[in-house]
């Protein structure tokens, strides 16, 4: 009897051994009430210490809110949900050491038969809760939850204190190790034991969908665990992990000093990106449709200063800071799948959102003040993010020097981190064998990682496979101009909607749009472009400058 065989044995019997009604509209209260039973380690693929349910109740609906101001557009909007059972629970480690891992269920009471899990942000640390909309989702379509999905979510086995860094988990081995890929995976066997029990079956279809470390996270599955989802949607993901925290010290130390560009400055270069380059698509719309005929088009030295310093001109330092930024990092070390680069970010979205929370450099690259040893908030988050990742997961030293770090004196934890957290493995063969479908969707203007890794990763899985292999299941889109959150030009559209019409009824993607929008209601649209595949960008010919109709996906 072979170990698949033997899970699914687990986990019928521990189903058969409660006696939980079924989650049905006419026993709503009680069905939930009932779904408090532990989940026996032997019904999760990966060892663990098995799940416990901490509460299980009945949420009513609630309608949709909005908040004046957040984060994000999107994350002033918390959509409406419909009657459900929220189910909190924990996954104990084997490590004592280790943290539980944490997670949400939430099981509607109308119920379409399918999963959806999300993924996190960040470092994670902060449990995700399944209710929000789905990143580059359309403001005025209704959640995954609504639409009768059992939503899922989890903090990937750590929990963020206050006044610790949020990397500091990673000197722990378990709790890495959930982080990378496994917490996910056992999260995702916990939530189909708790639709059995609900519903009385299993999942007809099982989705992911994630956005930055939660795109990295989509792509994993689909690269350790193929069989475990039918369709995945990954926006922005790290997927070069151990590079892009390499390429976010580098940079950050060319900030240092001299180097440093104030945020009057960073307008400068987002002014003359956009003189060079904006009207290239035949449109000027203050967005950069084409940002890789951007790269040959904007010539850094002509901002650099004749003379003394003035606003309107950069230092040689701040000149060398961009052409650092722009340029590809070569690592001194084999990474997991062969990788030795990482590349180089931009031109275009530089001066985004530069008066709010999010956008361009002054968010991710440059803050409102130079990089601090250690970081403080007022540095750009790649700094804070980057070099706690230096020293909680490859150099293991807190107090780690990040002027004096160096990747050849840790050679062999490079090598070991790279292998966990690097979704760059372009064998997807057994995740397509399956039926599996996968959209990958990379924002052009993105500073918080670079656009052009997902792009190289995309290409890799071509030259595996080959390119008509590869179009059978997985397809990548690009938003021009678009920053890594989503602001700065049209950026959403019905991903999830495409991902189950590709899955369910062989319908590949064809004719999206990509949507600009009021984040109040009615969500009017302002601007919209036709979603383009890579490496196709949408070129203008002729009409109203708002509509999709006016462009045409071009190279």
């Amino acid at each position: 009897m072979n170990t698949t065989t033997l899970l699914l044995l687990a986990a019928a019997a521990a189903v058969a051994g409660c006696s939980q009604a079924p989650l049905r509209p006419d026993n709503a209260a009680a069905g939930c009430a009932a779904l408090t039973g532990p989940v026996a380690a032997a019904a999760i693929g990966l060892a663990t210490g098995g799940a416990t349910i901490t509460s299980a109740k009945l949420m009513p609906a609630a309608p949709l809110a909005v908040a004046e101001r957040g984060p994000t557009p999107a994350a002033t909007i918390t959509p409406a949900t419909p009657e459900h059972c929220q189910v909190l629970g924990r996954i104990a480690p084997l490590d004592p050491a280790a943290p539980a891992i944490q997670f949400q269920v939430n099981l509607p009471t109308q119920w379409n038969g399918r999963s959806l899990q999300y993924g996190g942000g960040g470092f994670n640390g902060v449990l995700i809760t399944g209710v929000g909309l789905l990143p580059a989702a359309r403001f005025e379509q209704p959640a995954p939850l609504a639409q009768g999905f059992v939503t899922v979510g989890t903090d990937s086995g750590h929990q963020n204190q206050p006044g610790v860094p949020p990397q500091a988990f990673a000197l722990n081995d378990e709790a890495l190790v959930n982080f990378a890929h496994a917490s996910y995976k056992k999260v995702r066997d916990v939530s189909v034991v708790l639709m059995q029990r609900a519903y009385g079956r299993q999942p007809d279809k099982l989705y992911f969908a994630g956005s930055s470390e939660g795109g990295r996270e989509g792509v994993t599955m689909a690269q350790r665990y193929p069989t475990d989802f039918d369709g995945i949607f990954s926006r922005v993901p790290v997927l070069h992990w151990t590079g892009l925290q390499h390429a976010g010290l580098r940079d950050g130390l060319a900030l240092v000093g001299d180097g440093w560009i104030p945020p009057a400055k960073v307008q400068l270069v987002h002014r003359a990106v956009l003189a060079a380059c904006d009207a290239a698509d035949g449109l000027a719309d203050q967005l950069v449709s084409d940002p890789v005929g951007c790269r040959q088009r904007f010539d850094m030295g002509r901002l650099q200063c004749a003379g003394a310093d003035t606003p309107e001109c950069l230092t040689p330092p701040q000149v060398n800071a961009v052409r650092t930024l722009h340029s590809p990092l070569q690592l001194d070390v084999g990474l997991a799948n062969g990788l030795r680069e990482y590349p180089g970010r931009g031109p275009s979205g530089e001066g985004l959102a530069s008066s709010g929370p999010t956008g361009g450099w002054q968010s991710w690259w440059t803050g409102t003040a130079a990089p601090a040893f250690p970081a403080v908030p007022t540095n750009g988050i790649a700094w804070l993010y980057g070099g706690g990742a230096i020293q909680y997961f490859y150099a293991k030293n807190p107090n780690a020097d990040l002027k004096t770090y160096r990747p050849q004196d840790h050679l062999t934890r490079i090598r070991e981190v790279s292998a966990l957290m690097d979704s760059t493995n372009p064998d997807l063969s057994a995740f397509a064998a399956r039926g599996g479908k996968l959209i990958l969707l990379e924002n052009m203007g993105d500073y918080a990682q670079s656009p052009y890794a997902g792009i190289q990763y995309f290409e890799s899985v071509q030259r595996r496979l080959g390119v008509d292999r590869t179009a059978g299941f997985a397809r990548l889109y690009t938003a021009p101009g678009v920053d890594h959150v989503g602001t700065g030009g049209p950026a959403n559209a019905d991903f999830l909607g495409a991902l189950v019409a590709w899955v369910e009824q062989g319908r590949s993607p064809a004719g999206l749009q990509l949507v600009e929008q009021s984040a109040k209601p009615p969500f009017a649209v302002t601007r919209a472009r036709p979603l383009c595949e890579w490496p196709l960008w949408p070129r203008y010919k002729g009409g109203d400058a708002a509509a999709a109709a006016s462009f045409e996906c071009s190279r």
